[in-house]
C-alpha cells in the first residue's frame, strides 16, 4: 500500500512540474490602454513595449520567436525594467535577445534599469553587462532621467534603480527635471510607497514575477515588501491616484515552472499631454488581455 501511495503522489509531483514547465511557454502579450479625456486634441501618443524579468538562465522563449511575436506591432519606445541575468556566463546568452529586440526600431529609443538579481554580480561582471546593454543601444539608467520631444510633447524617461538593494535615489533621479509626462522605469515596484513627493504619469517596474508559484497563493513573497502584504503583484494599480503596472515578467528564478501565473510581454498605450492640462483631465484606462 505503502509503495502504491509514494507512486501516485511521484505522479502527481511529476505532473505538477510538467504543467509548470508548459506553462512557461506560454507567454501572455497584454495591451494596456492608459490616457487622459482631453477636451482638445492636443495630445501625442506613445506606445511603449515593456519587458521585465527576463532571466536569461531560465527563459522558455528564444530570441526568434520573440521577435516574431513582436514584429507586427509599431513601437515607440523599449523599456526594459530590470533582473536580466545573475551569471557571468549568462552574458553572450543575453545578445540574441538585444539582437531581436533591436531589430524592432522603437522611434524613441530603449531604455533599461537593473533589478536585484543583475547586482548578484561582481563589479567587474556588472559593468560588462551594462556596458553590453549600451553597446547594442540600450540606454542604462541608474537614478537619472532623459527628456525627449514626442509630438511636441515633453517626456521624461525616469530610471530609478533598484529599491530592493537599497541603490534607489529618487531626489536624484529627478534632479533639475523638467516640466512634462513623467514616464518612471524601475525594478522593485515598492518604491512608489515612498513617492508621495515625486510626481509620476506612468511607472513601470517587475520583480514579483506574478507569484511565478501562485498557488494556491504566492506565500514565498511575503517578505518582498508591503505590496505584497496588500496583494498587489501584478498588473495596474494605483497609488495616491497615480498608475503603476508590475509585469510577470519574461522569464523565471530559481526553478523553471510557473503555476497560476504567465510569462508576461506588454504593450501600453499612453497619451501625452501638455503640462497645462494636467488638472483639467479625467483618467481613463483599459486593460486588454492578449
Amino acid at each position: 500500500m505503502i509503495y502504491f501511495i509514494i507512486t501516485i503522489f511521484t505522479a502527481l509531483i511529476g505532473c505538477f512540474i510538467y504543467k509548470g514547465y508548459k506553462n512557461t511557454h506560454s507567454v501572455a502579450i497584454n495591451h494596456i490602454k492608459l490616457g487622459k479625456v482631453i477636451p482638445s486634441t492636443n495630445s501625442a501618443s506613445l506606445r511603449v513595449l515593456h519587458i521585465s524579468d527576463m532571466h536569461i538562465e531560465h527563459i522558455s522563449i528564444t530570441p526568434e520567436q520573440l521577435f516574431a511575436d513582436l514584429k507586427d506591432q509599431s513601437i515607440d519606445l523599449i523599456a526594459l525594467t530590470g533582473d536580466f541575468l545573475d551569471r557571468k556566463r549568462s552574458i553572450p546568452k543575453l545578445v540574441p535577445y538585444l539582437e531581436a529586440l533591436n531589430k524592432l526600431n522603437p522611434v524613441y529609443g530603449s531604455y533599461v534599469v537593473f533589478g536585484n538579481h543583475d547586482y548578484v554580480l561582481r563589479d567587474v561582471n556588472f559593468n560588462q553587462l551594462k556596458e553590453l546593454l549600451n553597446e547594442y543601444g540600450f540606454k542604462t539608467m541608474q537614478n537619472e532621467h532623459k527628456s525627449i520631444e514626442v509630438d511636441g510633447k515633453s517626456l521624461n524617461i525616469i530610471g530609478i534603480d533598484d529599491f530592493s538593494t537599497s541603490r534607489s535615489n529618487i531626489d536624484k533621479s529627478y534632479k533639475e527635471i523638467r516640466k512634462g509626462y513623467n514616464l518612471v522605469l524601475t525594478h522593485d515596484p515598492n518604491i512608489v510607497l515612498k513617492m508621495s513627493d515625486h510626481h509620476f504619469d506612468y511607472l513601470l517596474s517587475g520583480h514579483f514575477h506574478g507569484g511565478q508559484i501562485h498557488w494556491p497563493k504566492p506565500y514565498h513573497l511575503v517578505k518582498m515588501g508591503e505590496l505584497v502584504q496588500k496583494s498587489i503583484i501584478k498588473g495596474l494599480h494605483y497609488q495616491d491616484g497615480r498608475p503603476f503596472y508590475i509585469s510577470e515578467g519574461l522569464g523565471q528564478t530559481g526553478i523553471n515552472i510557473r503555476v497560476g501565473s504567465r510569462p508576461e510581454i506588454t504593450y501600453h498605450d499612453l497619451q501625452l499631454y501638455a503640462e497645462a492640462e494636467k488638472d483639467n483631465v479625467e483618467l481613463k484606462e483599459a486593460t486588454i488581455a492578449g
